[in-house]
């Protein structure tokens, strides 16, 4: 992965990422979730090419679904649009759905990044010394995920080739029993997964003594100074947000704070990533065109 963030200290990915999700987790302004979206998606499509599109489009429905399905539990608002089985279905409750599923959007956007940056070795040189047998279980986690989806579409091609699948004129019976097979085989393979790596590192004598690394990380100055700028811009973004520059309110009315200078550090700070990718990108095709 040719890409200036990822080759930075794992400190500066982590915090990074820790301040990147953390505000996404409290703020509900629409003109800071779209820049948390926009943001998100443009460094996840530069991490992940045109492959990318997928899972960005993948979001829209479930995004759309959320949005949709909140006015039907909260009712609070004062625009009823509608009213469906004896129950309002109001504006307000509307916008607010758009707004908790884009958070959602958000995180999920920023945690997929997470991914492709923070790699597992990374994490482990952080937290390997401080909490060796934390790190080795949240590294474990977070690499479930993506492996559980690899490995449960090859048992189920698996099963396909020899005819035990389910096909397309199967029953919802039958559908519902090879899903039950597959999932009952994907939690097998999962715990005994979980405990041959168990053992693996116990013999490997983990976390009995200070851990070592195959890759030595140091701090560089541009390392120290990407820390500093985020510190600033983040304490700004806070500061911003105690003083209500990001206030929304949607139910009974909808009410939001008029956007200041809070949204543009940031914007700031989520394009830190985007922007140190173009850079290297500027810089590498100015010294191919010197050849």
């Amino acid at each position: 992965m040719n890409d200036a963030f990822s080759k930075c200290h794992p400190v500066v990915n982590f915090l990074f990422f820790v301040g990147a999700i953390g505000m996404s987790v409290v703020i509900q302004h629409p003109s800071y979730l779209l820049v948390g979206i926009v943001t998100g998606a443009i460094y996840y499509l530069l991490l992940g090419g045109k492959k990318g599109w997928k899972t960005i489009l993948g979001l829209l429905p479930m995004f759309f679904a959320l949005t949709v399905i909140n006015p039907l539990f909260n009712t609070l608002g004062e625009t009823p649009l509608f009213c469906l089985w004896g129950r309002p279905y109001t504006l307000e409750a509307l916008f607010y759905g758009g707004a908790i599923s884009s958070m959602f959007v958000i995180m999920m956007l920023w945690f997929a990044c997470y991914n492709k940056v923070l790699t597992s070795d990374k994490f482990t040189s952080i937290f390997g010394s401080l909490i060796p047998s934390i790190s080795l279980l949240l590294v474990m986690i977070l690499r479930m995920i993506p492996n559980y989806i690899r490995k449960t579409g090859q048992i189920i091609g698996a099963r396909k080739s020899i005819g035990k699948g389910a096909c397309e004129s199967a029953t919802t019976k039958e559908k519902l029993s090879d899903g039950m097979t597959v999932l009952s085989a994907m939690t097998s393979w999962a715990l005994e997964g979980s405990v041959v790596t168990g053992d693996s590192m116990r013999a490997r004598g983990y976390g009995t003594a200070k851990r070592t690394s195959f890759m030595i990380y140091r701090m560089t100055v541009t390392d120290w100074l990407l820390v500093a700028v985020m510190t600033v811009l983040l304490a700004l973004t806070i500061t911003a947000l105690c003083l209500g520059q990001a206030a929304a309110n949607f139910v009974p009315q909808i009410a939001l704070a008029p956007t200041s200078w809070g949204l543009i550090t940031y914007s700031c700070y989520l394009l830190i990533p985007t922007a140190l990718h173009i850079k290297e990108a500027i810089q590498w095709h100015i010294s191919r065109s010197r050849i």
